[in-house]
């Protein structure tokens, strides 16, 4: 009996000629073709099966030999050719489940050096092992039940290969949750790091805060003492002035009663105008708190010891060991 090519199959049933069929069994005036792939060396999926019209059986190549197994269950010809097809299916994929259960043993063993896209290559292998596991099930129920006159004495012995294939459908079952928990696994330690660095960030975050905090309160202490030193500057600079052009021999006709006058005004003027101001009096009023800011933040500075900013805040007549006052 001379065998028919997938091609061939899909062809006569009107479907476009694919290297992998959508549905594992396909009905059609022409017949019916069951189809189920068997996994290779490359990693690709070599898919086997059989034609059914209603004059003949023809198994995609290659066809399945005859053996002492489906002997042993009195089966002959087609049927034992049909059952050795799917011993042949079960043990395929028994191999490659048992090779990928080998490789994730090896990846739990390297820990976090193994790559996570490795774990997922395997992940996608045993699912698409799993499917053609499932589609070789459906082929078998449906040349057992529905074909079962086409085959005689194999609905009788199909619970043998549908045993074996039940059971590699278990142990893919097993493998794949392995992976799943192995990639659950390595999600929650790719969670853990992203978690800790972002909480050095925040604290990071937090000591720059601080410091930018810190730095705030002490130029708000240097702007203070800015201000009350432009503002005495001010005062004392206008009658330094005065008497600076009063004492030059330019001005030796002023009589020095006036001199006297002059100077005295020149004094008092400036401090009763810089010193009436509302804002200044303002800030003057507030700058007790703004010192205490300020030796806060000073006490916050790390070049500054606990004892250094304790004098600084008792004044500055409290002297330290060995200080004089």
């Amino acid at each position: 009996m001379s065998g028919v090519s997938l091609t061939e199959a899909l062809t006569a049933l009107g479907r476009p000629a694919v290297e992998s069929p959508r549905h594992p069994v396909i009905h059609g005036t022409a017949g019916t073709l069951i189809s189920f792939g068997l996994p290779t060396e490359t990693g690709t999926m070599k898919f086997i099966g059989l034609w059914i019209t209603p004059k003949q059986v023809q198994f995609l190549p290659p066809e399945p030999a005859e053996t002492p197994a489906a002997a042993a269950h009195g089966l002959a010809g087609v049927p034992a050719q049909l059952f050795e097809l799917f011993l042949t299916a079960a043990r395929s994929y028994l191999e490659r489940i048992e090779e990928i259960d080998e490789r994730l043993a090896d990846a739990q063993q390297q820990g976090r050096s193994a790559a996570l896209s490795q774990v997922w290559s395997l992940q996608r292998q045993v699912a698409a092992v799993r499917a053609q596991i499932g589609r070789a099930l459906v082929g078998l129920a449906e040349c057992s039940g529905r074909y079962g006159d086409r085959f005689p004495g194999f609905p009788e012995a199909a619970s043998t290969p549908m045993g074996e294939l039940v059971r590699v459908r278990e142990l893919a079952a097993s493998v794949q949750d392995g992976l799943s928990n192995l990639i659950l696994l390595r999600n929650a330690e790719e969670s853990n790091r992203i978690a800790e660095a972002a909480n050095n960030l925040s604290q990071t975050s937090n000591r720059i805060a601080a410091l930018a905090n810190t730095s705030n309160i002490r130029m708000l202490g240097l702007t203070y003492i800015a201000l009350v030193l432009g503002l005495v500057s001010a005062a004392v600079l206008i009658p330094n002035t005065g008497a600076t052009i009063l004492g030059m021999p330019s001005a030796s006709w002023v009589p020095g009663f006036w001199v006297d006058v002059i100077l005295v005004v020149l004094a008092i003027l400036p401090i009763w105008l810089i010193f009436s101001r509302r804002f200044v009096v303002n800030i003057l009023k507030d700058i007790t708190d703004s010192e205490k800011r300020a030796q806060e933040g000073v006490r916050d500075l790390p070049e500054v010891s606990e004892s250094d900013a304790a004098r600084s805040s008792a004044g500055p007549n409290v002297a330290g060991p060995g200080k004089p006052l």
